[in-house]
């Protein structure tokens, strides 16, 4: 049987994944199921990854335009876009 862990220790871990640097697509896809499980907000670090298939940005292409960042995946070619403010 699996161990439960604790909202505390599941922000943890994420805290933890996330400020490593290293990020792989399973592992990303595994810390946001941890999140939703515990209702946790992942607030920046849902810009450190594809939102189509969980892969690290850092390697993509940037445009800034006016009104929208917007972050080409290497990946699967995916234009994640944010809203600035």
């Amino acid at each position: 049987m699996k161990k439960e862990l604790s909202k505390a220790d599941a922000k943890k871990a994420m805290e933890d994944y996330f400020s490593s640097g290293k990020l792989s697509a399973e592992r990303t896809r595994k810390m946001k199921r941890l999140a939703m499980k515990y209702k946790i907000s992942l607030k920046d670090y849902r810009k450190k990854f594809c939102k189509k298939c969980f892969s690290d940005l850092q390697k993509g292409k940037i445009r800034i335009t006016k009104n929208y960042k917007t972050i080409e995946c290497k990946e699967c070619g995916y234009k994640n876009r944010w809203k600035l403010n």
